[in-house]
């Protein structure tokens, strides 16, 4: 019997647009550290320990980890970078049955298009599915209940049970 895991799909915090800088390379905002480090401290008080971090490789995508102050295992993926929810569902469905909670960090559009495309009739709460179509602000987390493992995760597979934006 497998028990329910608990994905949380954030987005990286608020970035500046530094002049010459590449978009890869792009470094969060002041704004963006302080909100990573509320989205860090929400995530401690109201969900479970994170066991494992997926995170695009971009400037902001790490410095918004970093700023959480999640002390979890890390794997930086160049394809979380400019990429499909279908992507990241392929690399979440590389996640060992070991890990409970997984954190993704990464980027608009595929971070709304990833927590909808996941989210089942079932158990979603509606008023986050509402949010999330509005818009997916920086810094937000999205919470997806998982019943099963990882490597079986597809399309509809989870519901999207919480949207929080730390401000």
């Amino acid at each position: 019997m497998t028990s329910e895991r608990t994905l949380l799909l954030m987005r990286h915090a608020k970035s500046g647009y530094p002049p010459g800088v590449a978009d890869h390379d792009r470094p969060l905002a002041p704004r963006g550290i302080r909100e990573a480090g509320l989205g860090g401290d929400w995530l401690r008080g109201h969900q479970p320990a994170i066991d494992a971090v997926l995170c695009s490789t971009a400037t902001r995508a790490r410095e918004t980890l970093a700023n959480t102050g999640i002390d979890a295992a890390v794997q930086y993926l160049e394809r979380l970078y400019d990429t499909t929810a279908g992507t990241i569902i392929d690399e979440i469905n590389k996640v060992p049955d070991s890990v409970d909670t997984l954190l993704v960090v990464g980027h608009e559009p595929t971070m709304s298009s990833l927590a909808l495309g996941l989210a089942s009739d079932e158990g979603t709460n509606e008023d986050a599915v509402q949010r999330i179509s509005e818009k997916y602000a920086t810094s937000g987390i999205a919470v997806l209940k998982v019943a099963g493992d990882w490597k079986d995760l597809q399309r509809g597979g989870a519901a999207l049970t919480d949207f929080h934006i730390p401000r």
